[in-house]
């Protein structure tokens, strides 16, 4: 099934849903494997080392230095890859909300870091940009 397009069918229909649990980012070398007792939900090679996005707990236990605890708010609509604009306009709102960001898009959907003590707010950001899409 192809993502969708449309900017505002995806304004309209993106359905944002939080996903459990506080996640962090943390970094190791990128030379060094990343440890069997962990279960990023994101991994991202620089030149500079590995990037893991990974629960809290899971960082504290393994004793990795993290940064940006967040919340996950994925957006259940099927956005196609190359879709203009969908990214943009909601980080556009959220930042003119004062909500910082980390955007990453997957092959079906688009997903949010949120700072976890702006959750809520970000959630009511992302309602009204759907509403404002539906006028």
């Amino acid at each position: 099934m192809a993502g969708e397009r449309d900017l505002d069918l995806l304004l309209r229909d993106m359905k944002p849903e939080i996903q459990p649990g506080v996640f962090v980012f943390c970094t190791i070398a990128a030379s060094d494997r990343i440890p069997a007792t962990l279960n990023p939900r994101m991994t991202f090679r620089e030149q500079e080392g590995t990037t893991l996005v990974i629960l809290l707990e899971e960082a504290e236990a393994a004793g990795l230095q993290y940064a940006f605890p967040s919340r996950l708010i994925s957006l259940t609509v099927h956005s196609a890859l190359d879709a203009v604009g969908f990214l943009a306009a909601i980080t556009t709102h959220l930042a003119d909300c004062g909500i910082s960001v980390n955007a990453v898009s997957a092959f079906h959907h688009d997903h949010l870091f949120v700072p976890s003590d702006m959750i809520e707010d970000a959630m009511a950001a992302l309602r009204d940009v759907s509403e404002a899409s539906r006028d």
